[in-house]
């Protein structure tokens, strides 16, 4: 009989789908089981092997373990704890929040983490962007010896984990934590650099050529929307992401009572948010997709409406009403779903814009 071979996530995916699912393949069982018996320190270095940033990803993960969670096959139709509810499906394991519960009940672990490379094998490598990427990169090179310089245009480490994800969901702390171990390493961070040409990067700018160039800058854009009424407006429409990260940096600090949101994806979760906490007090999130079919996680949804934000559904943008330059309000299409040949089309309802 051939011997298991675990290095092979395939085999994940016969036994362990949660683990199949997660796209690091971090052992969920494994640091599941380490925390029942209150070993977090343990549960946690498993994931920081694994997954780098156990305590942010504790926070803003979008969990596709847990759909694969094999509780909702094997208990369904089970009865509950009370011996009732017969039928119901069950929530899959918390693995999301149970990653942050080892991140935040661990002792110190700097001791742990890997050491500075006690000789350098002369080999230099410079990586564009601070953000999750590189800075991966970089912690699995460094102790190997390699010479890791980040350049990021940025004042701080972190990319998009620091600038677009609001603060309320992921406090600096915790990303100040998690990043200062990488850089801890021994790793040179080149704050404010922003890097315009490869090829003079590559010859060192100055500083001694590098051996190789990582470029983990990231895709951080936002869709635009061309609509009447754009240009003329522009001065009170804001694209999502570039929106999040004026406020992360404190350039924004306040928005007006009525706000709309146009977008069902986590990012359009986290502006809506975002606007009630600096002032929004008639915010709403307007979607051309159905409930069901927003790319919002459902948890993220459920924030949302918790803090009183409706979503609006089968509503399609048409154009920006203004006045003397100024956003009054906005025109949309009522449309529904039909399905042909598996296909979906949105249609008009007929229904007066």
């Amino acid at each position: 009989m051939k011997q298991t071979d675990i290095a092979n996530p395939d085999y994940f995916h016969k036994v362990v789908d949660c683990q199949w699912a997660c796209p690091a393949h971090t052992p969920v069982p494994e640091y599941i089981r380490l925390i029942a018996a209150g070993r977090y320190s343990d549960a946690f270095m498993i994931n920081w092997q694994s997954n780098v940033f156990p305590g942010i990803l504790g926070r803003t993960c979008d969990r596709p373990c847990e759909p694969a969670c094999r509780r909702g096959r094997v208990e369904e139709g089970s009865p509950d704890a009370d011996g009732e509810g017969v039928g119901v499906k069950p929530e899959p394991v918390a693995i999301c929040r149970l990653k942050r519960v080892a991140a935040d009940l661990k002792d110190d672990i700097r001791h742990r983490l890997p050491k500075r490379a006690a000789k350098m094998n002369g080999k230099r490598i410079a990586l564009i962007g601070a953000g999750p990427a590189s800075l991966t990169v970089a912690r699995d090179l460094a102790p190997l010896g390699y010479e890791c310089v980040i350049y990021d245009a940025d004042p701080q480490a972190g990319g998009m984990i620091r600038s677009q994800i609001p603060k309320f969901r992921l406090p600096e702390s915790v990303i100040d934590e998690e990043v200062g171990y990488i850089l801890g390493l021994g790793i040179e961070f080149r704050a404010g650099q922003r890097i315009d040409s490869l090829k003079a990067l590559l010859a060192g700018n100055g500083s001694g050529a590098y051996d190789a160039i990582f470029v983990g800058s990231g895709a951080p854009r936002g869709r635009d929307l061309d609509l009447p009424g754009r240009k003329e407006a522009a001065k009170n429409i804001h694209i999502g992401i570039d929106w999040l990260s004026s406020v992360s940096f404190g350039h924004i600090d306040r928005i007006g009572k009525r706000v709309i949101v146009l977008g069902g994806g986590n990012t359009a979760m986290d502006c809506c948010r975002s606007s009630r906490r600096l002032g929004g007090e008639d915010v709403k999130v307007i979607v051309r997709s159905g409930f069901e079919e927003m790319k919002a996680s459902p948890w993220e949804k459920e924030d949302a409406m918790h803090e009183g934000i409706p979503i609006l559904n089968f509503h399609v943008p048409k154009a920006f009403i203004h006045e003397d330059g100024k956003l009054t309000g906005m025109l949309f299409e009522k449309v529904q779903a039909e399905y042909e040949k598996g296909q979906r089309r949105l249609v008009s309802t007929g229904e007066p814009d």
